[in-house]
């Protein structure tokens, strides 16, 4: 099964509590930090979330 490396490229000052909450979910607290996720719907809908502050890739484990 896949996973997706998803790394936070923008900074989180400014940015509303639903955002906020949605890069905490996701283990991302600061900048230029990378966390190994499952691939699956969930983890999807919240980088669509967000995707303007992070990058992210299949990577295979």
């Amino acid at each position: 099964m896949a996973n997706l490396k998803i790394k936070l490229v923008r900074g989180r000052a400014g940015k509303n509590k639903r955002q906020l909450a949605t890069l905490d979910a996701l283990g991302l607290t600061k900048k230029d930090k990378e966390v190994i996720k499952p691939d699956n719907p969930q983890i999807r809908g919240m980088i669509k979330k967000v995707e303007h502050l992070v990058e992210y890739e299949e990577v295979e484990e």
